[in-house]
């Protein structure tokens, strides 16, 4: 049965930085060595998690780049914008107000603290229940 996590953003540095769990998320992927896509909102929150994957932990250096190149398959971590194609993964981190259309075992959906921006992650609960997900939430 394939799962869906929902990360609720609570601690004080995921508040003042939310791609940084993003980034605690793909490093814990990239330690079981599960190939993980990221799909962002827009380019600009690809490139800013492009540099932040290579500089929020100095003792870990996890493979990834903006994906759409001949290197894609190989690298462990894939930043999505919206409108690349990428082959599906096992593990896909969505950071979209939308459902990640294709085949996957795990989603890891990364909530905003503000409360007005919830709302889009509980649709997507109820989306993940119909498509037949076991649904899980976390605090952070």
């Amino acid at each position: 049965m394939p799962r869906a996590d929902f990360y609720l953003i609570d601690k004080p540095r995921f508040r003042e930085q939310p791609l940084l769990l993003a980034c605690e998320l793909a490093k814990k992927a990239f330690a079981a060595q599960q190939p993980t896509l990221i799909l962002t909102r827009d380019f600009v929150e690809a490139e800013a998690l492009d540099d932040l994957l290579w500089e929020f932990d100095e003792d870990t250096m996890i493979p990834h780049q903006l994906a759409g190149d001949d290197d894609d398959e190989h690298t462990a971590v894939l930043i999505v914008p919206p409108g690349v194609d990428t082959a599906d993964r096992p593990l896909v981190i969505n950071l979209r107000d939308s459902c990640p259309a294709g085949n996957y075992q795990r989603v890891l959906e990364v909530v905003a603290a503000e409360p007005a921006a919830r709302d889009g992650s509980r649709t997507r609960w109820r989306e993940y229940q119909r498509l037949g997900f076991e649904v899980c939430k976390h605090d952070m």
